[in-house]
C-alpha cells in the first residue's frame, strides 16, 4: 500500500518530469523532429514487406530495397538531429525535404505517400521553427540600461545638444555623426 506520502512525492515527481520535457520540447523542433521520425519508418518497412491472405503471398520487394532502407534510416537519423541539436535545424529540414521526395522514385511511392507526406510536413516544419524568446526578451524594458531622467525643458537639453540615446551615458554620445575611439 501507498502512503499518502509517497503517493505526494510520486504525484511531485510525475508533475516535475512533464515539466522538465515540456521545457525540453520547447527548446528544439519537437514535432518536425517527431514526424521526420515517423516518415522513414513507412519508407524503411514497406520495400521488406511481406503481405499474406490465406495462400496468397504479396511482396513488395523492389530491387531498389536497400535504398529504401538507407533513406528510411537517414530520415530517422534526421529526425533524432532536430532534437538533439537544434542549432542544424535548418539542415536538416531542407535534407528531410530531399530524401523525402526521392521517396517517391526509390521507395513504393515514399512508402505509399505516407513516409513521404511525413518527411514533406516534417522537414518544412524544421525550418520554418524559430526558437523561443527567453523572459529576458518578454520585458522590453530589461536590458536597455537606465532609464535617463525626463527633462521638462523640450526636445533640446540646456545646452542646445540633441538629447542622448534611451539609456546611453554622456561619454557614450556622438556628435554630428562622429564617434569617438576612446
Amino acid at each position: 500500500m501507498l502512503s499518502a506520502v509517497s503517493t505526494r512525492s510520486l504525484a511531485d515527481g510525475l508533475d516535475k518530469a512533464r515539466r522538465s520535457f515540456r521545457v525540453w520540447r520547447w527548446d528544439r523542433p519537437f514535432w518536425a523532429g517527431l514526424l521526420t521520425l515517423f516518415a522513414g519508418l513507412p519508407i524503411m518497412y514497406f520495400p521488406y514487406a511481406n503481405l499474406t491472405m490465406g495462400q496468397l503471398t504479396i511482396r513488395m520487394s523492389t530491387t531498389a530495397g536497400s535504398g529504401s532502407l538507407i533513406i528510411g534510416v537517414l530520415l530517422v537519423l534526421l529526425g533524432l538531429t532536430m532534437w538533439f541539436q537544434p542549432m542544424v535545424r535548418v539542415f536538416s529540414g531542407v535534407a528531410a525535404i530531399m530524401l523525402a521526395l526521392v521517396s517517391l522514385v526509390i521507395s513504393n511511392f515514399g512508402g505509399f505517400l505516407v513516409g513521404f507526406l511525413l518527411g514533406l510536413v516534417g522537414g518544412a516544419m524544421a525550418v520554418a521553427w524559430a526558437p523561443g524568446v527567453g523572459d529576458d526578451a518578454a520585458d522590453p524594458v530589461k536590458g536597455l540600461g537606465p532609464v535617463p531622467s525626463q527633462d521638462t525643458e523640450g526636445v533640446r537639453g540646456a545646452d542646445g545638444a540633441e538629447p542622448a540615446a534611451v539609456g546611453a551615458r554622456a561619454e557614450d554620445e556622438s556628435t554630428n555623426g562622429g564617434h569617438r575611439a576612446g
